[in-house]
């Protein structure tokens, strides 16, 4: 969303256009790691997740979260002994880098592997169909509609019913399993081409109708845990597999897939360097300039991945 445009403006719309496009990524992002880490054909023993799977993602982690706290205070020209060690204990208590939070929530969508893997090896159509109503009620429905009469007068245990982010995470697995398995229908290109087209209207006006009520920019139909990013996200995945892919086309999208983590966890240091050099959303009309901005972020992402995939241990631990 871009800050510093009237609500309601041309500018502001266009940001919101992109805003809710992009919102989709973490569910995706969720279902892709579900539809890979849930297959039973894929061997993930207990030893293995914990010697290997969950280490690698939490050094990751802490190193990345690391960087960024040191780029910023070398910015603020404070590298010394005390700012160092406030750094560290910051990285040890997980005050991290906002986007961050995405491998925040990795690390417990791994902690229950062990248990999500058994539901997707054991569990019928039925019983997954029946998890996933459930996931969604709990889990998607009830925070969209949390903020709104009559749910928000609920008190006491009902309104402890509802599914935080954190837990509703694993879900979006369970989702991203299903539909790459067979485990739910898989429809017709159509019927995901309506599904993301309502997912994207029930974001995109939601936010505009809100933020235009309060005067400011309300995010709450953007969350990735509501129903409009739900939709949103579901309906990609599945035109995404509806839609054959040449050779070479294939070998790119590899490499894009091996760099996308880099791509994600570096992508903001290039963010808020193009922000002191000027180059922001706002630098020119921003339905142009922001997916611009976007490809030149991607770009450079592709190059960080290029580098540090030749740095011995860094393929296997950092990126």
């Amino acid at each position: 969303m871009l800050t510093g445009a009237e609500t309601g403006g041309a500018p502001w719309l266009a940001g919101l256009l992109w805003s809710t496009l992009s919102h989709a990524a973490v569910p995706l992002f969720l279902m892709a790691s579900g539809a890979l880490l849930l297959d039973p054909a894929r061997e993930l023993s207990l030893k293995k997740l914990y010697t290997r799977n969950f280490p690698r993602l939490l050094a990751a982690l802490l190193a990345w979260a690391w960087g960024y706290k040191l780029v910023y205070l070398l910015g603020r020209r404070e590298l010394h002994a005390s700012a160092l060690v406030q750094a560290g204990k910051e990285v040890l208590l997980f005050q991290h880098e906002g986007h961050l939070y995405y491998l925040h929530m990795m690390l417990l969508v791994y902690a229950f592997l062990p248990v999500t893997r058994l539901i997707a090896r054991h569990a019928g159509r039925t019983l997954l169909a029946y998890l996933l109503g459930l996931w969604f009620l709990l889990g998607i429905i009830y925070p969209t509609v949390k903020p709104f009469w009559p749910f928000r007068s609920l008190t006491g245990i009902p309104a402890q019913w509802l599914m935080n982010m954190t837990y509703a995470s694993i879900g979006y697995t369970l989702l991203g399993y299903a539909l790459s398995h067979g485990a739910v229908p898989g429809g017709r290109r159509r019927l995901w081409l309506l599904t993301a087209l309502a997912g994207f209207l029930t974001a995109f006006c939601g936010t505009w109708i809100a933020s235009s009520a309060a005067g400011q920019t309300d995010t709450h139909w953007l969350e990735g845990m509501g129903l409009g990013m739900c939709l949103l996200a579901a309906g990609i995945w599945g035109l995404c597999r509806s839609v054959p892919i040449g050779e070479r086309a294939s070998r790119g999208l590899a490499f894009l897939s091996r760099a996308s983590f880099c791509i994600f966890l570096s992508h903001i240091f290039f963010l808020k360097l193009f922000a002191r050099l000027g180059l922001t959303a706002l630098a020119g009309p921003p339905l142009l300039s922001v997916p611009l901005l976007a490809l030149l972020l991607l770009a450079c992402g592709c190059g960080v991945y290029w580098v540090l995939a030749r740095i011995p241990g860094v393929r296997t631990w950092l990126i």
